[in-house]
């Protein structure tokens, strides 16, 4: 016997509602036949979410019963649903998954080499960037919550504006290999200080903050990923040093 659900969802002139999209989707690989009713007016979705007591649409409805929006969908079928409050390092894995790559595929090219010296520098250099840009994107977001922990931030506020641009002018240097005398200062300097504010706050004071190493409003917790941020931009700062030597 076949399987229908019906399905209440927005699609007007100028907006056609994502989740309602998701819906449909979802209960056609679920093997549902759609009965798809379109809301194509502010009165008509108005008078649905009355008739219903809901707030929102899309609504669907499976064998008479209502099971509610996307995410209520998602829980009918025993799917995972996030949880906006979850901590997460889904971003800080895919950062350094796309940087590892990228570094791996410009060595490449550089070299001839699959695995080489310049790769794992440049996976280090492309990371700062990668990790710069996040911050960059609300430098003011970000540096509220680099004040929950970072020491010289607390002493001087200034300095969480100034961190993300520091981050990108050292990575961006060491990326082309030049003006090392900038780049190798510049890493060390926010590295360490990175290091050790991380060290007290997790380590020590035992805090649990989320951490601004991939910008202001992320969920990553603090600990592992910014102190490997950091202990990356000395480690690299004195590789870069040593060379020079």
């Amino acid at each position: 016997m076949s399987k229908t659900a019906k399905l209440y969802r927005m699609v007007m002139p100028s907006h056609t509602c994502p989740y309602g999209l998701k819906s449909k989707d979802l209960l056609e690989r679920e093997g549902y036949t759609v009965e798809d009713h379109h809301l194509t007016t502010r009165e008509e979705t108005d008078a649905i979410k009355e008739k219903y007591g809901v707030k929102t649409t899309p609504q669907t409805f499976i064998n008479g019963e209502r099971i509610g929006g996307y995410e209520d969908l998602r829980k009918f079928f025993g799917k995972s649903v996030k949880d906006p409050d979850a901590t997460s390092y889904q971003p800080v894995i895919a950062i350094f998954a796309m940087t590892l790559l990228m570094a791996l595929g410009a060595a490449y090219v550089a070299t001839g080499l699959v695995i080489s010296i310049q790769a794992a520098e440049w996976f280090i250099a492309f990371s700062m960037c990668a990790l710069a840009i996040q911050k960059l994107q609300d430098v003011r977001s970000f540096s509220t919550m680099f004040l929950n922990y970072d020491l010289l931030a607390r002493r001087w506020v200034r300095y969480g504006f100034i961190y993300p641009f520091g981050e990108a002018l050292a990575g961006v240097l060491m990326i082309a290999g030049v003006l090392m005398w900038i780049a190798i200062p510049v890493a060390l300097f926010i590295g360490t200080i990175g290091a050790v504010s991380v060290f007290k706050a997790v380590y020590i004071d035992k805090r649990e903050l989320k951490c601004a190493c991939v910008g202001g409003g992320s969920n990553v917790p603090l600990g592992f990923v910014s102190l490997t941020e950091n202990l990356m931009m000395m480690a690299m700062a004195l590789w870069m040093l040593i060379k020079l030597v």
